[in-house]
């Protein structure tokens, strides 16, 4: 292949990593993909030396300076505060949509669900996995669920440009916003504003529980499913288990600037060492990855060379199968099998197409100008820590601190109001949430609620967290308690 080659940075990770890597590296030059590879080390020896995010700073120059990354998977060691590698490089290369295609491959490879082509598009950045968590008493923590609507926007929007640019029919949404009204309704409300620019693209919205269900139970009603950071991790896995194996499955996170391609599994520390690994997720990640930067041909080759494999039962031990494999292969031979097989195409599963000069980044999609709102202060929640006592008797030494135009209107406890008219059946911990507000259309300030919080604080409250409440164009910002 002419002209100069494309940098990209690699890690072989840990466990089963270095042996699929090695795989994968194999097929990618045999089949003619014109790269230049950097190497950097991540992983289980770097989190060891003391680096609590896995991954030495010069290596942070390599993704940078190639801006695509080709990732084996990792062990992160347990405890002892290390944070998640992934996240990490997600974050801070702004890799804010994961792409998980989900397909079938009957009747070579064991499924319930012979007709299943599914993709997943999943926020990357937001969601619980902002990673953002208290513990505050005794009896509770908290993990605090952060969705914007840039954030919202950006991965709907390109869920609809992936339909567009792969000739898919539909995409749908799954949220939870029956119950998360605020966070999860602003999602739901972006898919709908967003949908309407894509009239030729058919688009619904599931709650979550029941999309799951669904999609485990009738996967073929589904083509492109967009959906939030936490629901996106979940169902991905569940979409590749049942179309025969999650060792199939490959993965890309997209950004404006950079990418990252990698399995979904992980590291796989038993088998690591024995040879018998399945490499196809990294191999088919790395064919996203040549998509991804413009070398159609090459992707085209190993893509098709891989199912003319799968076809010809050259399968490892987790997806061989007695009557249907012809071969039980290891890592390296599997390779080779592909290898013996670039430029060969299937007969009975569909042969994979690229579009020469195709691109799937979709980068610098444009943000809506934000519409502002008139934004007022009408309250505060003040939460504390206590042990023992009821709503009634939290109450009586609360209101009399309660002054200057505000008004306590509510007490609740996990989110379950136990004040006013609690029921007594209701359980309580060492958490309680009290919501002060003004008292008819009075103006509340952040003095008047600093004053009161100094008041409890002085009053032997211990306060653990406060949260302001506000309206936009009148509307609250905020939940209610349940029951309330």
């Amino acid at each position: 292949m002419s002209g100069e080659p494309t940098p990209i940075t690699i890690a072989r990770g840990d466990g089963i990593g270095p042996e699929i890597m090695d795989a994968t590296l194999e097929v990618l030059q045999a089949s003619g993909a014109n790269l230049a590879f950097e190497e950097i080390q991540i992983g289980e020896s770097v989190y060891k030396r003391g680096i609590l995010n896995g991954m030495e700073p010069s290596a942070w120059d390599s993704l940078r300076r190639t801006k695509v990354f080709l990732k084996a998977p990792i062990t992160t060691p347990q405890g002892g505060g290390y944070k998640s590698l992934n996240v990490t490089i997600r974050g801070a290369l702004g890799l804010f949509a994961n792409i998980r295609p989900c397909v079938s491959y009957h009747p070579f490879v064991n499924t319930k669900h012979p007709q299943m082509d599914v993709v997943i598009v999943r926020e990357n950045e937001e969601d619980l996995y902002a990673g953002i968590e208290y513990r505050q008493t005794q009896d509770v923590t908290q993990a605090v669920k952060l969705i914007s609507r840039p954030g919202s926007e950006k991965i709907i929007r390109y869920a609809f440009e992936y339909a567009r640019a792969n000739h898919r029919h539909k995409v749908t949404a799954f949220v939870k916003d029956n119950i998360m009204k605020i966070s999860d309704g602003l999602f739901h409300r972006v898919f709908d504003e967003i949908a309407a620019e894509y009239p030729e693209i058919e688009h619904e919205t599931m709650i979550v529980d029941i999309g799951a269900a669904r999609l485990a139970d009738t996967p073929e009603q589904f083509d492109v499913i967009v959906t939030l950071n936490l629901y996106g991790d979940i169902i991905s896995d569940i979409a590749a288990q049942i179309t025969g194996s999650v060792g199939l499955a490959g993965s890309s996170n997209i950004g404006d600037q950079c990418a990252m391609f990698e399995a979904i599994h992980g590291s796989a520390p038993t088998i690591a060492g024995k040879g018998i690994a399945n490499p196809s997720g990294l191999i088919l990640a790395s064919v996203m990855m040549l998509v991804h930067i413009g070398q159609a041909e090459a992707a085209e080759r190993i893509h098709n060379a891989w199912l003319k494999m799968i076809e010809d039962g050259i399968h490892t031990v987790d997806i061989f199968k007695r009557g249907v494999s012809k071969a039980r292969v290891g890592t390296r031979d599997f390779a080779q099998n592909l290898i013996d097989r670039l430029g060969d195409r299937p007969t009975t599963l569909t042969p994979a197409s690229y579009e020469v000069g195709a691109k799937a980044s979709f980068a610098g999609i444009e943000l809506k100008s934000r519409k502002d709102t008139t934004k007022r202060l009408v309250g505060c929640d003040i939460f504390v820590d206590h042990t023992g006592g009821d709503g009634d008797a939290m109450a009586q030494r609360v209101l009399p601190l309660v002054k200057d135009g505000l008004k306590l209107m509510v007490i609740s406890n996990r989110g379950q109001k136990v004040w006013p008219e609690g029921a007594p059946e209701t359980f309580c911990t060492d958490h309680w949430r009290l919501r002060v507000m003004g008292e008819a259309d009075a103006t509340v300030t952040q003095n008047a609620i600093a004053e009161l919080i100094v008041r409890m604080a002085d009053a032997g409250f211990d306060i653990v967290q406060t949260a302001r409440l506000y309206t936009f164009d009148g509307v609250p910002g905020f939940s209610l308690s349940q029951g309330q």
